[in-house]
């Protein structure tokens, strides 16, 4: 693609109201200033329109981020189609993922992939305590690390 043309990265999870807002929030402050790159986030079986979860915009607040602006979208075939990286929560959006678009199978990546090798789901928060959406923030955090390096260093052009 051309340099006017950013690559698209796409966070999905289930419902688009907790995990994939919270990592396309995270991965925009962690790539300011950082061009080349489109983020966003969708859910396998979202409503659209609805805001993310109190407890994750509360915890994104606590890190200077204002989730608020997120409003939850299905993902589509438009989307998967114009999407250069598909990054997924658990190995089930994987499978989900491949299932209905199998042409897109070699741009899902789990967000646990990227860290040291140990592929591992990122859980639903959805339900639980402030405490436990901000360990899933520091989780998600933690790789949202990784997947930075890995697309500054290079690898994926």
């Amino acid at each position: 693609m051309s340099s006017q043309h950013p690559r698209r990265l796409i966070f999905i999870c289930t419902g688009n109201l907790c995990r994939s807002p919270m990592a396309e929030y995270l991965m925009r402050h962690h790539l300011r200033g950082v061009r080349g790159w489109s983020i966003a986030s969708a859910g396998l079986f979202a409503a659209a329109g609805l805001p993310a979860s109190a407890p994750a915009v509360e915890v994104l607040s606590e890190k200077g981020i204002d989730l608020t602006p997120h409003r939850s979208r299905l993902l589509t075939k438009d989307m998967v189609d114009s999407a250069a990286l598909l990054v997924v929560m658990t190995r089930f959006h994987a499978t989900e993922l491949k299932a209905r678009y199998p042409a897109a199978a070699g741009k899902v990546r789990m967000l646990s992939d990227f860290g040291d090798g140990a592929t591992r789901d990122i859980p639903d928060p959805i339900g639980g305590s402030v405490e436990v959406y901000r360990t899933i923030r520091d989780e998600i955090n933690s790789a949202l690390l990784d997947l930075v390096l890995f697309l500054k260093g290079g690898e994926f052009k």
